[in-house]
């Protein structure tokens, strides 16, 4: 009766971690540059930004540059962190930005010149409740990751959710794609309720459109397209709502 009354307490102990953690406000992050900037850009995180974000709670999670010029390869950096909640993140960002460490490495990178072109676009976003627990550190070989975007027509998202729960990230495993981590942006005006957003690995672009043309071919992926586009009514995907971009990991990323 104690070992159980044990187990049941590490049950309930683990459940609550697993809380924990899913409770986690997750932030996509999208720095555009000026010309010839990137460089710049990237050796600020790498010496000040990252180190001055978890001073004030926040997680750094990965840090992406595009491998394609057309989507921003010279000039664009993806990134996300993390935060213990919402309000978490309002306090967070603005006990950073009054840092005078901050303050200071922004003033000394820009001596050169702006290193952004634009305000940087921001997402928060939930964990679905499919995704895989993130794993940080580097994979088990040299990898890229994909960023992928889908947009379903209005009270669609459960719909496509339930495909990748029950059949798409297992098929996914089947054919070499790693997942990594999907989620939900909880604003509105990001997309909250028709949009998922994911990061899958591979072991090099080629082989991403690779696993992905054999994933497309495989009678169990269209079997279950076919019965959940039945069920929906249609497409789980507006026309041209499904982005792809290919990334590679920064050497300071923590995720590799």
């Amino acid at each position: 009766m104690k070992t159980f009354l044990r187990l049941l307490l590490a049950a309930a102990l683990l459940a609550g971690f697993a809380t924990a953690a899913d409770a986690k406000v997750y932030e996509l992050r999208i720095y555009t540059t000026e010309p010839g900037r990137l460089d710049a850009l990237l050796a600020r995180f790498r010496d000040h930004t990252c180190k001055i974000f978890e001073q004030h709670g926040m997680e750094n999670i990965g840090y992406w540059v595009p491998l394609d010029e057309d989507k921003g390869r010279d000039n664009t950096l993806y990134y996300i962190i993390a935060h213990e909640s919402r309000d978490a993140a309002k306090a967070n960002w603005a006990a950073f930005q009054k840092d005078p460490a901050w303050q200071a490495a922004r003033k000394a990178s820009e001596e050169s010149g702006k290193i952004l072109a634009k305000p940087p676009e921001a997402i928060f976003m939930d964990f679905a409740d499919f995704s895989p627990a993130l794993k940080l550190g580097a994979g088990k070989a040299p990898r890229v990751f994909e960023l992928r975007d889908y947009t379903t027509p209005d009270g669609k998202v459960a719909a496509i959710d339930a495909r990748f729960r029950d059949h798409t990230i297992k098929l996914f495993e089947k054919h070499g794609i790693v997942n990594l981590g999907y989620w939900h942006p909880t604003d509105a005006a990001q997309g909250a309720g028709s949009r998922l957003i994911y990061i899958v690995a591979h072991p090099s672009k080629e082989g991403g459109l690779a696993n992905f043309k054999e994933f497309g071919a495989d009678p169990d992926w269209q079997a279950a397209r076919k019965a959940s586009e039945e069920k929906a009514g249609g497409s789980l995907t507006i026309k041209g709502g499904v982005k792809s971009t290919y990334m590679k990991a920064v050497d300071f990323s923590p995720i590799k």
